[in-house]
Parts: C-alpha cells; structure tokens; sequence
C-alpha cells in the first residue's frame, strides 16, 4: 500500500493513478453502469494527465465492443455515454456522436417517466422500480445529459438535464439535515427504507459539484442555485461524519457502519470539485483513507457491491465488498483527477 497526503507529488499520484487504471482496463467490464462509472474515471484521468496510452486503450475496447454487440438502453446503460464523450472531444468520429445520440433518444424520448417528468431508475427492459427515482441516476443519466448538452450546444437538452437534478433535490434530500436519501417512491410519497447511504450522497454531490463547474454562465439557469444551495448544505453535513481513517461510512448517519471506499472517494472529489478551502483537511483526509485501499496492483478495496434500496441498515450493511467494482475503480480514478487537476492549476 502507498500512503500519501495531498501534498504529494503529481508523479507519484500519476503512478497510482496508471496502476488503478490498468487494472480497470483488465476487469472485462461489460457496456453497463460499472463499466461507465469505471472508463468515466478513466476518460477523466485522460483529460488531467493526457496519457495517449489511456485513450488508445479507450478506443480499442469500444470497437471490441461494437463488434461483439451492444446491448438495450437503460438509463444505467446510458452511462458509458461519459466515455463516448470524451472519445469523440477528442476523435471526433461520428460513431461516437451516433452512440452519445442513440442514448439521449432513449432518455429524451423513450425512458421511463413520472411526475413532472422525472427520469425513473431504470436497470433492465423491465419497468424493474415503478415510479421511483435512485439518486444514481444523476450519474447515469442526468450528468450524461448535461455533458452532452453543453458539448453539442442544445440548450434544451441542458434545461433537461438541470429539470432532473432539480427534482432529485427535491425527492431525496433532506431539507432538515441536508443528507440525501437513497431512493423515493412516487407511488407511496415516501423513501422506501429512509436510508442515508453514503454512496447515494456521492453521487449526488460529485454530479452536482460538477454541473457547477462545466456549465457556462451557469448563473443564467434557474435550476443551479438549487443545485449550489443544495451541494453546500449536503457537504456541509457530510464532512462532520467522516471517520477518523478518513473513510465515510456506507450508512452515513450509523456509526458503526464500515468505511466504504467508493463513496469516500465520489464525496471527497466533490469537496475538491466545489474548492471550499474549509474542506481541505477533509480531502487531505479521504486521500490517505482512499490510497490505503489502492492495492499495489491497483485493485481499488473496500468497495460495496450493487445495492438496491434495501429494506434497512443491516441489508446495507451485508452489502459483500470482497471484490473489485468498476464503479469503486471508476470513483477512485475520478478523485484522484480531481486533485491532480487542482495541482495543475495552483
């Protein structure tokens, strides 16, 4: 294990960075939500460092892809589209820009909706969770939406993906402690388990410190002084329960709840995204928790397997995390871009 604190170097986080991503690459990762968490850390490790060999590798797994067969748009399907993005920024080959186009469609026009038209959670052909809205899906979908507005400059596709953020807000955090809940069911007017779970904060924060930082004259959009007040109350809250190994916990209120990795890295990268200097000693923190759980092989540990909205603390917290996730990979990748990205430009 390294353990290093965000005064390290820009090469010795760059090592890490090539290690964790080469393993990414050897996960065989299928065209869904672990593989498009996982190359978005990837593409995002690209752009801050601007290592070819990433790009490369990159390309040659779409085109493997595409000749084995793609499968049904889901929104969690929708979001190998990041990568898609960052290949045709930087290719411009139009069966990118096909691919990206083929999944806004489906969102724009086909996916599952409720309500004011809020995106449902969508994970199979299935109408697998009726009337429900997953704050994974402001990765999945949201985020993609609004990366690809701005890409192509379809105004309406932002006004979109900003509609969708602002009823997630609305839906799952809560006004009182700024914490955001799994998931909440339409059908009932409820959060199913009411369950703070860490990796839906991270999610959300990391999506909309974002959507903050990319979208020109974002002040011009009513929609993001909801996400600005939203995302500053949410970190607010969540740097007071960090662990003092400077993991946050998978149940984020629940003490005893172990240190889960991904979500520590999603929340700290959010921190460093937004740029409130009170937070430094907090990412300084979630670094060294995070690369203690990088192994020298770049196997990124303690990431919590696929989780449903669960029916209480004890399904979260039974949640195997034995394994390598493309989502943990992906998480950690995009943290660490981030801080190199912050060192780039100090």
């Amino acid at each position: 294990m390294i353990l290093l604190t965000i005064e390290g170097t820009p090469s010795e986080l760059k090592q890490i960075v090539g290690r964790v991503a080469d393993y990414t690459f050897d996960m065989d990762l299928t065209w869904d939500w672990p593989g498009g968490v996982a190359y978005y850390g990837v593409s995002r490790a690209f752009e801050v460092t601007g290592e070819q060999a990433y790009l490369d590798r990159m390309i040659a797994w779409v085109d493997e892809y595409l000749e084995a067969g793609l499968p049904n748009w889901t929104v969690n399907t929708c979001a190998m589209g990041h990568m898609l993005l960052t290949l045709y920024e930087h290719t411009k080959d139009k069966k990118y820009e096909e691919l990206i186009f083929s999944k806004i469609d489906y969102l724009e026009n086909k996916a599952l909706r409720f309500g004011d038209r809020v995106l449902q959670h969508t994970v199979s052909a299935k109408n697998d969770f009726p009337e429900q809205c997953w704050a994974d899906t402001l990765f999945m979908a949201a985020y993609f939406m609004l990366r690809t507005g701005i890409a192509f400059n379809k105004k309406p596709l932002i006004e979109d993906a900003l509609h969708q953020f602002f009823w997630h807000i609305n839906y799952l955090q809560d006004e009182n402690d700024a914490l955001w809940y799994h998931g909440y069911n339409h059908i009932h007017k409820d959060h199913m388990s009411g369950i703070y779970w860490a990796r839906a904060n991270a999610w959300a924060a990391y999506t909309m410190s974002r959507a903050a930082k990319i979208l020109p004259e974002s002040y011009l959009y009513p929609p993001m002084m909801h996400i600005w007040s939203s995302l500053r109350d949410q970190l607010a809250a969540i740097k007071k329960l960090q662990k003092d190994d400077g993991l946050w916990g998978t149940v984020l209120d629940y003490p005893e709840a172990y240190g889960e990795v991904s979500a520590t890295a999603g929340i700290a990268a959010a921190m460093v995204t937004q740029g409130n200097p009170l937070h430094k000693k907090y990412v300084r923190k979630a670094l060294d928790g995070v690369l203690a759980n990088i192994a020298d092989n770049g196997r990124v540990l303690n990431v919590s397997g696929g989780t449903a909205v669960m029916n209480d603390i004890a399904g979260y917290l039974n949640i195997d995390r034995k394994w390598a996730q493309g989502w943990g990979q992906g998480l950690a990748l995009a943290f660490l871009a981030s801080v190199l990205e912050e060192k780039n430009e100090q």
